[in-house]
C-alpha cells in the first residue's frame, strides 16, 4: 500500500508537469488549475486534511514549472516561439501558422496596348460625282463630304492634308487636267467651310487622267478612276 501511495503521486505529478511543458508561458493559470486539482488528489490520498495544502502546493508548482519551461510568445502573435519563423512581428499584424505576416498582394499586371498610328494615310473618295461636266458639288456629294470632314476634325492639328483630283480617260488630256484641278479645289473649299483649317492643306493638285487605278476600257474601271484623294501626313 505504501508503494502505491508513493508511486501514484509521482505519476500524477509527472503527468501534470509534462502537460504544462507543452504549453506557453502565458498558460500558467491553466497549469495552476490542473496542478491544483492534481495536488488536491495527491493530498487526499494521504489524508483528507491534506487536500487543501496539496491543491495549493500542486497549483503553485505547476504554474511555476509552466512559466519556467513553457514555450514563450515574445511578439504576442499567438504562435509559440519554438515554431515562430518570424519573431518580432509588430502587435496586431495578422500572421500565418508560422508566425509570419502574409506576403503583400502583388499589383495586377497592367497590359498596355501599343497604338500604332500610321504616319501616312490616303482617303479615297469615289462616290463624289459632281454635277455633269462640272466641279460643282451635288447635295449627295456634300453629305458624303460631311462624313469626311468629321473624320478630319479628329486628326491632330499638326496633320498635313494633300488633295488630288483624278478623272477617267474620256476627253482631251488638257481638259481632264483642268477639270481634276477644279474638283480638287471644290472639295477642299467645302472641307474648309465645314471647319477644317485651310492651313492644314499643304497641297491641292489635279492629276487628270495620268494616274488610273483601273482599266478605262470598262465603265466600272472609269468610275473607279474618277475620284478625289486626300492624303493625311501625321
Amino acid at each position: 500500500m505504501s508503494i502505491v501511495r508513493t508511486a501514484v503521486p509521482l505519476i500524477l505529478l509527472t503527468s501534470v508537469l509534462t502537460g504544462c511543458a507543452g504549453l506557453q508561458k502565458t498558460d500558467w493559470p491553466k497549469c495552476a488549475a490542473v496542478g491544483g486539482v492534481g495536488g488536491a488528489a495527491l493530498g487526499a490520498i494521504e489524508s483528507s486534511s491534506w487536500a487543501g495544502w496539496g491543491a495549493l502546493l500542486g497549483g503553485g508548482l505547476a504554474a511555476g514549472y509552466c512559466w519556467a519551461h513553457g514555450d514563450g510568445d515574445e511578439d504576442g502573435d499567438g504562435v509559440p516561439d519554438s515554431r515562430d519563423k518570424c519573431p518580432g512581428t509588430p502587435r496586431g499584424v495578422q500572421v500565418d501558422a508560422n508566425g509570419c505576416p502574409p506576403p503583400p498582394p502583388q499589383p495586377e499586371a497592367v497590359v498596355v496596348e501599343e497604338v500604332v498610328v500610321a504616319k501616312e494615310e490616303v482617303i479615297v473618295i469615289r462616290d463624289v460625282h459632281f454635277e455633269f461636266d462640272s466641279a460643282r458639288l451635288t447635295p449627295a456629294d456634300k453629305q458624303r463630304l460631311n462624313t469626311i470632314a468629321t473624320r478630319l476634325k479628329q486628326e491632330a492639328p499638326s496633320a498635313r492634308l494633300s488633295v488630288s483630283g483624278h478623272t477617267d480617260s474620256v476627253g482631251r488630256d488638257s481638259y481632264n487636267q483642268k477639270l481634276s484641278e477644279r474638283r480638287a479645289h471644290s472639295v477642299t473649299d467645302y472641307l474648309v467651310e465645314s471647319g477644317i483649317p485651310r492651313s492644314s492643306f499643304v497641297s491641292i493638285v489635279g492629276a487628270g487622267e495620268s494616274q488610273p487605278v483601273a482599266d478605262n476600257a470598262t465603265a466600272e474601271g472609269r468610275a473607279m478612276n474618277r475620284r478625289t484623294e486626300i492624303k493625311i501626313e501625321r
